[in-house]
């Protein structure tokens, strides 16, 4: 990089027209990442680009310069011009206020010469070339039906409410130009769908950090981010852009099976009895002590509330009884019953 001095003096001595480009080059400003790959490995055309990258790493900005790009038949950047593109996130005004409008948004990566008009009342942008981009709410993937299209960008699709169907209809309309290309912009989520498309051999993944664009963010975001969930899973999917498994809000956590994990017992009894595979009701009962009375009677038929005593669920936080205790308190009773039998070792404090 040129020292400040050298770089003030070139700007200065660029021409208004010139500086007006040189700020909208995407090709200058942008991280390696943030570039549409040429080809697949073996050098065919890609179909998917698939961008995942963590809170504000720039991934949206990616997206919009990438439409641009094919709006405008930008050379180094798109090798045809795209004539009708899909602009889809999870609705109409996600699209609008994020994708179009947004900082990161189609309206600003533009110079003035070049911006499209927004049309709308008709959900769509057209260029002065001709290029229409139409917008796109994914929870109602019906209205992908008639158009079609050579581009699309979707945004943010793990948060879409039923993603496989409206992305598989979306596929049926990307069907004009010699190679129709989508690119996704997304923080990832371990969803099986989102494993689906990163194996799609004409998919090309790229990830980023929120790391990576920290120079574009508030100096004390990334600082208060990282001791707040530096390391843990939620900061590895949110900040890290990583495809975490593990479930971020759940009782148990997969780490704690795995290191308490034992050799499966013997399906007989000590007598040579063969377990059954399914424990009757009254075996389960037992199970949790609910099988008796207040006086020690055996009791097969329990009323609801000697259940929810017997497995904690029948007190409020505070110690009061309650007869119809919310799910989670059940929920929770259980659980904590199920871990410290068969977990003893397991220290399950707030972490």
């Amino acid at each position: 990089m040129q020292p400040l001095p050298l770089r003030t003096e070139f700007l200065q001595s660029l021409k208004p027209e010139a500086l007006i480009r040189f700020s909208y080059d995407w090709m200058i400003w942008a991280r390696d990442d943030q570039l549409p790959p040429l080809a697949l490995a073996d050098g065919s055309a890609w179909r998917t680009w698939l961008i995942l990258g963590g809170r504000g790493s720039g991934k949206t900005r990616a997206g919009a310069e990438w439409v641009r790009a094919r709006a405008l038949g930008l050379p180094g950047l798109s090798e045809t011009r795209a004539h009708r593109i899909a602009l889809v996130g999870r609705t109409i005004s996600q699209v609008r206020d994020i994708m179009i409008e947004g900082v990161s948004g189609l309206m600003s990566v533009h110079a003035p010469d070049e911006r499209p008009t927004y049309e709308v009342s008709r959900n769509q942008l057209v260029w002065p070339n001709g290029t229409i981009a139409q917008m796109f709410g994914a929870d109602d993937p019906e209205t992908f039906r008639g158009p079609q299209f050579d581009a699309a960008w979707c945004d943010e699709l793990t948060k879409w409410r039923a993603p496989e169907r409206a992305w598989d209809t979306l596929q049926f309309a990307m069907r004009v130009g010699d190679c129709p290309q989508v690119c996704i912009t997304t923080t990832p989520k371990g969803t099986r769908f989102l494993k689906r498309l990163i194996a799609d051999a004409h998919t090309i993944t790229t990830r980023a950090r929120t790391l990576d664009n920290a120079h574009n963010l508030a100096p004390t975001f990334f600082a208060d981010m990282h001791r707040k969930y530096g390391g843990t899973p939620i900061g590895r999917q949110e900040l890290d852009g990583e495809i975490v498994d593990e479930r971020l809000h759940g009782l148990w956590k997969r780490s704690w099976i795995e290191q308490n994990r034992i050799e499966p017992r013997s399906n007989t009894s000590p007598a040579g009895q063969t377990h059954p595979s399914h424990l009757p009701r009254e075996a389960t009962l037992g199970a949790i002590g609910a099988d008796r009375g207040p006086r020690g009677e055996r009791q097969d038929h329990l009323p609801r509330e000697a259940i929810l005593g017997a497995i904690g669920a029948d007190r409020s936080p505070r110690g009061e009884r309650q007869d119809q205790p919310p799910r989670e308190a059940m929920l929770g009773a259980i659980g904590v019953h199920f871990l410290t039998r068969y977990f003893p070792a397991t220290s399950f404090q707030k972490q």
